[in-house]
């Protein structure tokens, strides 16, 4: 097992005193498994990837990591597993100057000692990695372009051609696909699922895109107010309950919502063990 969540409640990400971003949130996610993220803008996806990521330290209940839990081990312990992940955020963390080789090559960080890292970034050390990961993006021929001089779409698959590089075994991706086309964007979530599956890794991503979500991912969990809402085959899953996951969060949602679940009997915030 991958991630194991146990009534988890944890604050926004620098925020002290504000209200819970997700709140007595369980699940589990298997080794290799894919799951979607969906929901409303503010529903919990970015701070549920934070936490997975051991970037947010729950406030409340219990978390595990490949077994550990990773505020119960030493720091280079935790370090060590931070190594193993792969956290994508919406906007790729790429400084405007650098070339793309430089930028890609980051997501080799965790595996290389701080004289590799220096040294890449006066002479990079794996270009033909860099390369190999940019050509499923179609991206080779901006290897030595500079990070400002890409569009969009461009940063945000070159933050994506990072996580090829690296030697992750969970991948937990933050809207990568919103700065993209509709071709782009499939294509884009493609190489994604494949290296994934390639290398038996864990991948969990957020989407906006919903019926990408659905036709791409067998299991989709929804989000809303920091909580489950549902955890479900993408199968089972009916216009009716995203019409009403997606509204303006009154009363009568929630009750639509709720029946539309007990229709089907699939919601499932609890770990699967």
């Amino acid at each position: 097992m991958t991630f194991l969540l146990q009534h988890i409640s944890t604050r926004h990400i620098g925020a002290t005193r504000s209200s819970f971003a997700l709140r007595d949130l369980s699940l589990s996610i298997q080794q290799g498994e894919q799951v979607a993220l969906i929901g409303p803008s503010g529903a919990g996806k970015t701070s549920l990837l934070h936490t997975l990521a051991c970037a947010l330290k729950p406030e409340q209940g219990e978390i595990q990591l490949f077994g550990n839990d990773p505020w119960r081990i030493a720091s280079a312990e935790r370090h060590a597993m931070r190594a193993r992940l792969f956290l994508a955020p919406q906007t790729p963390p790429l400084p405007p100057r650098q070339r793309v080789v430089n930028a890609v090559l980051a997501g080799a960080l965790p595996q290389w000692s701080a004289w590799q890292a220096i040294r890449s970034l006066i002479k990079p050390l794996e270009v033909d990695a860099a390369y190999q990961a940019l050509m499923p993006f179609n991206l080779q021929d901006k290897l030595y372009a500079r990070v400002d001089r890409l569009s969009g779409g461009e940063r945000q698959r070159c933050g994506m051609a990072r996580a090829l590089v690296s030697k992750a075994e969970a991948f937990l991706v933050d809207e990568p696909l919103s700065a993209l086309d509709p071709t782009l964007a499939l294509q884009t979530l493609n190489v994604l699922q494949q290296e994934a599956q390639k290398r038996q890794a864990t991948l969990v991503c957020s989407l906006h895109q919903v019926e990408l979500a659905r036709a791409n991912f067998s299991r989709v969990i929804a989000l809303r107010d920091g909580r489950i809402v549902f955890d479900a085959a993408s199968k089972d899953i009916s216009d009716a309950m995203i019409a009403a996951l997606y509204q303006n969060g009154n009363d009568d949602d929630y009750v639509n919502l709720e029946n539309e679940i007990d229709k089907l009997a699939i919601i499932d915030p609890m770990p699967r063990c």
